[in-house]
Order: structure tokens, then sequence, then C-alpha cells
């Protein structure tokens, strides 16, 4: 059996060659994204790369083994679906209907199927079967990470999960890569205030919801962090507010749209009970009455120290480099996958890479060059042998 630096260099080596036919399908994914939940175009796109038969899962998800029939295999995740943005990219095969990848899943399944192909290459030299899993709905709830490890995904049983994503704030030619948590988790609440409509010129005859509305927003920011230990992260973002008034017209209703996130499990328990309060306190100061509605989200993501460890010593001989230590609010439901197995995620850094505007994720603007199809198809076949060969 070869060691793990051997093994990493036949993979490579292999993968060298899927690269252009990588690029080529990586075009094409990008010409023609799909939002969560409705990626069967994407999926068959990649189904019909791949070596092997996939098979369907979660809906428009798609799983394929490559390699030993028998043992606990190591997956490999890449998502399918792309974000409801107008791109500006102004590349040949930019999207033109109102939905683009700008969060880099393009180049993750098009990587993905070049270390599929690389992998089914080397046949009987593989230690461990590589599930290659494209995931549906990252993006939006329900998840589809979640529905995989509720179902498909924990009938393969594997022995570890891992994925690599693009990171624009990254170097160029390195990897994040760090033991314990590195993403918060995610929940995403609507706020819901209903007061008494009335003309805007009398408004001691009704309830205005729109005024009470603006006070939670500004209320939630200022005891949210009362709320948690100053040394943990913790975020509340409020995105979304809408009335269906005039200008002369105090609406019945306004509602609000945001997320929590948190590092800590008693954190994120917190945060949902001040918004609560607040909603519900603030409104009824106002003479209206407050509601939460609460869609729980994906879990901090924690990736495990034993497989970062072996991951990071094989950096260099996939031509990459180690980032300096790399955490932050961002949230990926590839988390709830830790309930299944051992978990790793890496971030690919794009900053300084040639024709890279910097942008950040989910920019109309971001575009990750094609070279970095290569760099995180590196970046899976480390991750893939670090888990395969521990």
């Amino acid at each position: 059996m070869p060691t793990s630096t051997e093994l990493l260099g036949r993979l490579l080596a292999a993968l060298e060659r899927e690269l252009p036919a990588a690029v080529e399908l990586r075009h094409r994914l990008h010409a023609k994204p799909e939002l969560a939940h409705a990626e069967q175009s994407t999926a068959a796109a990649v189904a019909a790369e791949l070596p092997v038969a996939a098979t369907s899962a979660s809906g428009t998800g798609r799983v394929a083994r490559v390699g030993p029939g028998d043992g606990a295999p190591v997956a490999v995740r890449a998502e399918l679906d792309g974000l409801p943005l107008q791109e500006r990219t102004g590349v040949p095969f930019s999207a033109a209907a109102g939905v683009m990848h700008a969060c880099g899943h393009d180049v993750h399944m098009a990587a993905l199927v070049a270390l599929a192909r690389a992998a089914h290459s080397l046949g009987d030299e593989l230690p461990a079967a590589l599930v290659a899993v494209f995931q549906p709905s990252e993006e939006a709830y329900p998840s589809g990470a979640q529905q995989l490890a509720e179902g498909e995904l924990a009938a393969v049983a594997p022995r570890a999960i891992v994925a690599a994503h693009i990171h624009p704030e990254l170097a160029w030619g390195s990897l994040a890569l760090d033991a314990g948590t590195v993403n918060a988790s995610c929940d995403a609440i609507e706020i819901i205030v209903t007061g008494s409509a009335t003309h805007g010129a009398y408004p001691h005859r009704g309830r205005d919801p729109v005024l009470a509305l603006a006070h939670v927003v500004v209320a939630l920011h200022a005891q949210a962090p009362q709320r948690l230990d100053p040394l943990h992260p913790g975020v509340v973002t409020v995105g979304v507010l809408q009335a269906h008034g005039a200008e002369n017209v105090i609406p019945e209703r306004a509602v609000a749209r945001g997320a929590l996130r948190a590092y800590y499990d008693e954190d994120r328990r917190a945060l949902r009970e001040v918004v609560a309060e607040v909603v519900a306190g603030v409104a009824a100061a106002h003479g209206c009455e407050g509601s939460v509605q609460l869609t729980p989200g994906e879990p901090a993501l924690t990736n495990d120290p034993a497989l970062v460890s072996a991951a990071r010593e094989l950096l260099a001989r996939a031509a990459l480099r180690p980032a300096p230590q790399w955490r932050s609010a961002g949230s990926d439901d590839f988390a709830f996958f830790a309930a299944l197995a051992p978990v790793a995620l890496g971030f690919v850094g794009l900053e300084g890479a040639d024709g890279f505007l910097p942008r950040p994720l989910h920019h109309p603007e971001l575009f990750a060059p094609d070279s970095a199809v290569a760099a995180v198809a590196r970046a899976q076949a480390l991750l893939y042998v670090a888990a395969a060969c521990t």
C-alpha cells in the first residue's frame, strides 16, 4: 500500500490529465446556474462527466462511488446550486437569467469531477473508496446537506467527509485549514409586527408597525452583544424590511428578515431568546404585537483535529501553503455532516491570482479564474488522501 505522500503524488499526476476537460465543464456550469432544489440540468451535466454511474440523492443531488466496493469510503462534497443574482462579471460564458454562481460552486463541481475521474484511473491503488457528493441546496433552506446526512449519505457510512471552498480574502496558492470551529451556526428569522392601519395624517387613530419595527431592529443590535461573552463571536443581521403601505398610509403589518450566527451552542440559544424578548417587548411598547418565526439552520462547523493535522502535512506536495489561521462568522451546511463522521473543510485562496478581480463572496462581479479549478481539485485531493490514509 502506498504512503499518503506517494498516493497523493499519483493522484495529482492523474488529476493533471483531467483538468482541461474540467475547465470546459466549469464554463458550461457557470453559464447555466440553477437555484436551490431546482438543479436538474446542473446535476445531469455533472453526472454525464463522471467515470461511474451516479445515483440520485435528496432530490437533485448525485452521489457516485469510485474505487473499492467494500470498506468505509471518504466522501468529498461539492455544491450544485447558484444564487439569485444578475451576473456582472463580463466573462464570455456569463449567466444571463438572474441566477449566478457567485460562491464558487461551479469551480467546486468541476474540480470534484476531475478528482473522481483521476481517482477512478488509479483503481486498486486507492486505500478507500472516494464518494463524490454533489449536494443540492447549500444556499437555501431546507438544507441539502441536512437531507443527505439524514438519508443517502448516512447509508454510505463514510469514514470521513471533506470539502474545499474558494475564498477571495485568502492569498492565492494558500489553503486555510484549521482545527476546531471555523464557521458559525446560522438560523433564519422572520419578524412580524402587527399594528393598526390608518391614514398617515392621523397616526393617533392607529398603531404604527413600521415605527415599531424600526425600533426593534435598533434594539436587537444594541441588546444582542449584551447577552454574549465579549470573546465569543455572534452576529445579528437584518437584511430585509418590508411594509406595504404608502407615503400617506400607515400599514397594518411590517416584516423583517435576517439571520443569527454564533460559534457556541449557548450563544445560539441566547440570540434566539433575545430576539424573541426584544420583538415582543418593543412591539408592545408601541401598542403593537410582535412575533418571530425562526428556521433553525446549520450548526457551527468544527474541523476534526486529526484530519486537519494529516492534511496539513500534505500541503507542500499539493503545491499549496498554509494560510494564516482563518475563522469567520460565515456558515456552511457542510456542518451537518459532522453528525455522521469526522469532517474537514478547507478554504482555497484567490487573492492575487492572475485575472482575479477582488470581490467578496456572493458579489455579482465575483469570478474565480479558471486556474482555481486546479487549486480546488488539489485541495480536495489532499483532503481525500489524508482521510483515506488516517
